[in-house]
Order: structure tokens, then sequence, then C-alpha cells
């Protein structure tokens, strides 16, 4: 029953609570016991308190019995990625330099919105020091490995929360991406992972990234994720960027499929280099959509690789983050991320500013793109996952992280919805990702895209061997 119950997409699980047939009680200790058996492996979870969760499952269950069941996920426990404030426990984004002390009690606006929805907290996962990089490792708690190869990178910088989801260790999970930080670790790991439109999901404080940086959810199915931004998206008026609220209901949006709508599909945006299998990947799934009904044409988006841009933007929030921090707390942090800071804090206004411009003329033009092409796709990722504990892959021609993740970071500078699904695995014996970009502010129409592949291509949703306790953990060159 226990493998069973870690099967369990959420939206099942809230079914078999109001059948009486299941209790949260029951789900949260088989997800607890799966983190013990398990998380030795993969180092998903920064915090686990078994007891506090225990205590919010049993409070859940008691109100199922009295018929009282509390908003959209009552029950149903979710893996908090340790950027996001938690009343009971310290969030301290994977650094040495926050004191825990100072972020208990209090309430990051996803976090209050699933707490006022009945959710249990499963712990707290891993990211690197702020979030800062598509890996996820840190001086403080080490480096999170991929539940499909553990000598490999779950990616990042959301990986712990990635890789607890693909192994069964947390339904539901949050994440939060500035430069493809949900993207990332859900291709490399074979999830399902979502970047909202910048402001359709309340977050506060500010992200040190700013208005790169989107929070949004981590789950096995899209239909899943949907269930998640129905809660997410409630107002919080903590966040004065979040746009006013559309009140969509995500889950009923899901239904449609993709007949008649105008996909655009691009292997490289017209400047990636892609690895030929991951290439012919996306080309069967343009395929798949193309037999749902859909008009797919291949088009690239023409506009020119603004890495330049992004890293200014990018880098520079890094280093305003550590303005006030000095040389004995810089010694404890991730000697890179103090190198790119301190390198950032060199760029002159004008270089900012035009990094400013050209992120303003790129939104523009993929706006005027979606005027032609409803949806458009791409890999998510170049690659696939590459050795742990580093920040490029061997041999890499890059010393930075965001030159192998080339998919993810412009749509960042653009706030449009980018969703991640499994699209199988690549000659390598692990995932492939398959990225699902809609206009601004269609966030439903990119998971109703999204659905329908997974309806269509089932066996793309794989569980790792070692979800099943099988030693595979190798795979082969």
């Amino acid at each position: 029953m226990s493998q069973e119950i870690l099967s369990l997409t959420a939206t099942r699980m809230l079914t078999l609570y109001q059948q009486r047939k299941l209790s949260p009680v029951e789900v949260t200790r088989a997800m607890l016991d799966q983190i013990a058996r398990l998380d030795r492996h993969t180092n998903a979870y920064c915090l686990v308190d078994p007891d506090t969760s225990l205590d919010w499952a049993r409070a859940s269950e008691q109100r199922y019995q009295r018929g009282e069941a509390r908003g959209k996920v009552d029950g149903v426990p979710v893996a908090v990625k340790d950027v996001f404030l938690t009343p009971m426990w310290p969030t301290v984004k994977g650094s040495r330099v926050i004191d825990p002390a100072t972020t208990l009690e209090k309430r990051s606006p996803c976090v209050a919105a699933l707490e006022r929805n009945g959710y249990v907290p499963l712990g707290k996962t891993t990211t690197p020091e702020f979030g800062w990089k598509g890996v996820t490792d840190s001086p403080l708690c080490g480096s999170t490995n991929n539940p499909w190869d553990v000598q490999l990178t779950a990616g990042g910088s959301s990986g712990g929360s990635a890789a607890a989801v693909a192994l069964g260790m947390g339904p539901l999970a949050l994440g939060t991406d500035a430069g493809g930080s949900i993207r990332i670790p859900a291709g490399f790991c074979g999830i399902t992972g979502l970047k909202p439109t910048f402001g359709e999901v309340p977050h506060w404080p500010a992200s040190p990234f700013g208005t790169l940086a989107h929070a949004g959810p981590m789950t096995w199915t899209v239909e899943d994720c949907a269930l998640m931004m129905n809660v997410l998206t409630e107002a919080d008026p903590r966040d004065s960027q979040a746009a006013p609220r559309r009140h969509v209901d995500y889950l009923a949006a899901l239904a449609g499929g993709v007949e008649g709508l105008r996909i655009a599909f691009s292997p490289s945006l017209g400047y990636v280099d892609v690895r030929d299998d991951i290439e012919q990947a996306l080309r069967e799934a343009a395929n798949i959509f193309a037999s749902l009904g859909a008009t797919v044409v291949e088009v690239d988006p023409s506009f020119s690789d603004p890495l330049a841009a992004f890293g200014h933007l990018f880098y520079g929030g890094a280093a305003n983050a550590m303005r006030e921090l000095g040389p004995r707390k810089r010694a404890q942090m991730d000697p890179n991320l103090v190198a790119v800071a301190e390198k950032a804090a060199q760029l002159n206004m004008l270089d900012y500013l035009g990094a400013v411009n050209e992120r303003m003329a790129l939104s523009e033009r993929m706006a005027n793109f979606h005027c032609k092409y409803d949806l458009l796709l791409t890999p998510t990722l170049p690659i696939t996952a590459f050795e742990t504990g580093r920040e490029v892959p061997k041999d890499w021609p890059s010393t930075r992280w965001p030159t192998w993740t080339p998919f993810t970071y412009p749509f960042n500078l653009t706030g449009q919805p980018a969703l991640s699904v499994p699209c199988g695995l690549g000659r390598d014996g692990l995932p492939i990702g398959l990225q699902i970009v809609g206009a601004r502010f269609r966030d439903e129409l990119v998971l109703r895209a999204g659905h329908a592949w997974q309806q269509a291509m089932p066996d793309t949703l794989q569980r790792p061997p070692l979800f099943y306790g099988e030693p595979a953990l190798q795979r082969e060159a």
C-alpha cells in the first residue's frame, strides 16, 4: 500500500480523502518513511520535522472526520523550497550568513495560501545559496543529486523540490525561477514544473533577482500543477507588483485540448547547439501536437541570445543583495557567488540600462510573436544532467551556468509563462524536458497544452529506478 500511496497524484489523494478511503496521516507517514529511506542518496531536504508534519496531518484528518475539509489541498503534503518563509521553520536559503531566528513567525504568500487551504508541510528543500545558480549545492547544505543517477546533479536552483517530487517524497513542491530554476531541475529529474507569468503568483519578500524571479509549482502531473496554481494565485497585498487577480480556475481550464491552436516549435531558437537526440524528441513532440489537431510549424522567434543582458540583470541582483556583507561574511559564502557578485558590482549604469532596454525589446518581440502563434515549443535544456558538484559540465567552454540553459532565461526576461514537462529519456537513459511557452497571462493555455501532451503520452511520466528501491543508480555511457 505504501508504494501505491507514494505514486498518488494530489488530485487523486483528495478524492480518496473525501471518500474516507485514505487519511492524510497515512500519506504523510508514507512520505516521511520514503524520505528516511531515500534522501540519503539525493539530499533533497535540508530540514525534515516529522512531529510537526504529523501534527498538521492529524489536524487535517480530524477536519475530514468532521466533514469540514478546508480549502483546495487539505491534507496534501507539500515540500517547501528553503527560500519561502515558514512560521515554524527557519529559512536560511542555503546560506551561513542568514540568522535563522530572524526568519521565524513569518509566511511567504505561497505558504500563507497553502496554509489557508489545509496543506501539510513536509519540510524544507535544498537550494544553492540565495538560489543563485542552475545546480543545487551550497557550503551549508552540500549537493543535491539526481534521482536517476546520484552521481549527477538534480539541477537547480529548485533541485531539492524536483528530486523530492520524482522520488515520491512529496506530491507537490514549491520552487522559484529567476533564470530556469523551476524548469531546469524539472527537466533533469523528469517532473512537471511551471514558471508562471510574472505577477500571477504573489511573492514576498522580493527576490534579490527582482522581476526576473517567479514563484511556482513543481509536481508530477500538469493536473496537479493546475491544482496548485488555484491555491498559489490567491491574493496577497504584500506583493505590490502582483497582477490583479484573474480568478482563473486552472483545473477547469485543462479541458479542451489543443485542436485549432497555432503552435510554433524551435529546436534551437536560432542560435543554440542542441544534442541530436533532444532535437529529435522535440520534433516527435511537435508531431504529436499536430496529430491532436494543432497547426504546428517550425519557426524561430528571431531574437539573438540575450545572455549578456540577462547576466547584467541577474548578477546585478546578486551584487545588490550582498552589498552590505563584509569580508568576514563573504568568506563563509559560495566563492563563485561572491565572484559573480563582485564582478557585477563593477557594472556601470549605462551597461545596466542597456540590459533593461534589451529586455524590453525582447518582450515586445515575443508579444508580437504570440499574435501569430499561441504557443512555442522548445527543449527545456540542450543537454541532460551532468556530474554533481559542478556548475557546468566537464570540459564545457564557459564557467557559468546560464551558458548551458539557453532555453530558459529568455522567458524570465519577458515574464512569460513557461512549462517543462517530461518528454521521454535520452540516449543516456536520462530525462529530457519539453518546454511550452505562452504569451503573458496565458498560463491556463500553457497548462492545457501540457495536460493534452500528458494525456496523449502517459509513458513520458516515468519514475526513476530509485523510487522502486532498485539499486540501478548508474547509467550506461
